[in-house]
């Protein structure tokens, strides 16, 4: 890797940090470009050279959080069966949402409350359709995408709660409470 690459890189992290940082005490929207590359320490050209706007730059923020989810989601090895892979699933979800709990709780549940589930949905869409293709998940007579969608609203759901309210439910009281609501027999 080169100085410049290494250059980009840290400007494309000082751009995001910023904007996360702003966006722990205003709404997105409004939050202006000149305010971001103050935080950042940037000009506006420099903005401008790797980002066309701030929305942009949201959007680089959410797909790296996704790609981060992803590459836990891979550590999911532990598929007895398809109620095993749900709970080690949330357990990955709620220990990936522990380590960026400043982003998740600060930035985007107080800015896009929707932002949290489509990342979880996208991540764990591509992870569960991966293994129900390669037959370790079994979805019996279900369409694989109902199936999908029908544990992910209800974990997504979950996670939320319990990301709004840590003070009522700790992450094994919430993984315990999913484990008696996701049968045991799914899709056998």
């Amino acid at each position: 890797m080169n100085k410049e690459d290494l250059r980009i890189i840290k400007t494309k992290n000082a751009l995001r940090d910023a904007l996360i940082l702003l966006m722990k005490d205003k709404k997105f929207e409004e939050i202006k470009i000149s305010d971001i590359c103050s935080i950042a320490l940037v000009n506006r050209s420099t903005f401008y050279a790797h980002y066309e706007d701030k929305y942009e730059l949201l959007v680089d923020i959410i797909d790296s959080l996704k790609e981060s989810l992803l590459n836990d989601l891979n550590k999911n090895k532990r598929i007895l069966n398809t109620k095993e892979y749900y709970i080690e699933l949330i357990r990955l979800f709620l220990n990936h949402i522990n380590e960026k709990k400043d982003i998740y709780t600060k930035v985007l549940i107080n800015n896009y409350n929707s932002i949290l589930i489509d990342i979880f949905e996208d991540a764990v869409m591509k992870d569960t359709t991966k293994k129900i293709r390669k037959k370790q998940i079994k979805t019996g007579d279900i369409p694989a995408n109902i199936f999908i969608k029908y544990y992910l609203g209800g974990v997504a759901n979950v996670c939320i709660e319990w990301l709004n309210n840590q003070n009522t439910y700790t992450e094994s009281e919430i993984i315990s409470y999913l484990e008696k609501l996701i049968p045991n027999d799914i899709g056998e």
